[in-house]
């Protein structure tokens, strides 16, 4: 493809949603949340239809070069400030100390509004205004709240954030200069989401993590970059720090979608979700060798807001990662955060969120361990930045 060719002429592939559980579909055209049984909506594209990757080599290298495989009918919907498209960064000099051959950083901090948070709230806000939604509410422990903020004010819509109070103040702040109605709830993300349901306003749309299925879309095209980054290689392990946990699920689902197009072959990465010591739900669920993960009654405090989170959504599609992929579930402290935080600085230049730091902890650890083995080829995900938590860290 020509560079000078827009992707305005590019079709996407979208055909339909289906339950994650029972797989019955749902139309493309709908305004959709979660399923009948209460389940995540998955996307699913006419993959037999065939692309080839060379269509991508003149492509802006960002989230949107994987076009088809988005569910956006018209470009004229699309919402953008640039996101994807982030480095992965070797470390020669970390994976020496940890002996680990191929350590690699997936950077996500360079995203708008400086998280990952930006690929799946770019996705959903541009759906949903194709979808004819005119206002977005959402319960949040941070950068989520600041990138629907930011997509929506460019997309004309409403922002309705509901964030907890021990939020450091400049995620609130971020959000409000958006444009955003900001209400701060005392307790956890959950709480959020309770007082967001009592407040209730006809019109607004829940962009809550998988209650609609255009978030995970947008995070999928973190696996997507991987691949295309690694050679359309996998890695053999990715550790990725789990609060909600779409992009795990949504990178394993990119994964599947590369081997029906033909793209690579059939072999995945080993899956280690990282979560704090304050708020284990999937952990602890793993451990135990269960299919779903029981809300954690009372969540302690943690530097890491991210990972706050005492119930996920998509509990039984990140513990069916974890188990199909045959990877494992560990917890780190804050402890073990800011010391991660100071060691990614001091030695490679890298100022990692607390979840980012969870994710360099944790792999310090498995490597010790030796669940991460010399040979293996690792990717750890930074989710965002420091700066936002640099009252906290």
């Amino acid at each position: 493809m020509p560079i000078m060719e827009t992707l305005t002429a590019v079709k996407t592939l979208y055909t339909h949603l289906i339950c994650s559980k029972k797989h019955d579909t749902y139309r493309k055209d709908d305004l959709q949340t979660f399923s009948k049984a209460g389940k995540p909506l998955l996307a699913q594209y006419d993959l037999e239809a065939g692309l080839e990757r060379a269509r991508l080599r003149d492509r802006p290298f960002d989230m949107w070069r994987y076009r088809e495989l988005l569910p956006l009918e018209s470009d004229r919907h699309k919402i953008s400030l640039g996101e994807g498209g982030t480095p992965l960064i070797r470390l020669p000099e970390t994976g020496k100390r940890r002996r680990v051959q191929q350590l690699w950083l997936k950077d996500e901090a360079l995203n708008p509004t400086g998280s990952f948070k930006a690929r799946g709230l770019a996705m959903a806000v541009s759906k949903a205004r194709e979808l004819g939604v005119k206002a977005c509410a959402i319960p949040t422990a941070g950068n989520a709240g600041g990138a629907l903020s930011a997509y929506c004010g460019r997309a004309g819509l409403e922002a309705h954030v509901f964030m907890p109070r021990l939020t450091p103040d400049i995620f609130r702040r971020e959000c409000e200069y958006f444009g955003a109605e900001v209400t701060v709830v005392d307790g956890t993300i959950g709480d959020c989401a309770r007082k967001m349901r009592e407040t209730w306003s006809p019109g607004w749309f829940d962009i809550s993590t998988l209650k609609e299925p255009f978030r995970l879309e947008g995070k999928k095209t973190m696996g997507y970059e991987i691949a295309e980054q690694l050679d359309w290689q996998c890695p053999d392990v990715i550790v990725y720090p789990t609060g909600g946990g779409t992009g795990l699920i949504g990178i394993w689902k990119a994964f599947d979608e590369m081997e029906k197009l033909g793209w690579m072959g059939s072999r995945r990465p080993r899956m280690a979700v990282v979560q704090t010591a304050a708020c284990a739900p999937i952990v602890r669920a793993f451990q135990k060798g269960l299919p779903n993960a029981a809300p954690i009654e009372h969540p302690g405090e943690t530097v890491a807001n991210g990972l706050r989170v005492p119930a996920a959504f998509g509990d039984e599609l990140i513990l069916d990662i974890l188990y199909r992929s045959r990877g494992t579930a560990l917890t780190v402290t804050d402890e073990e955060i800011l010391a991660a935080v100071s060691e990614a600085a001091s030695r490679e230049g890298i100022l990692l969120s607390p979840e980012g730091a969870a994710v360099w902890a944790a792999t310090g650890k498995l490597a010790e361990t030796g669940w991460i083995r010399a040979d293996d080829s690792v990717v750890m995900i930074n989710t965002g930045g420091w700066y936002k938590y640099a009252e906290q860290c």
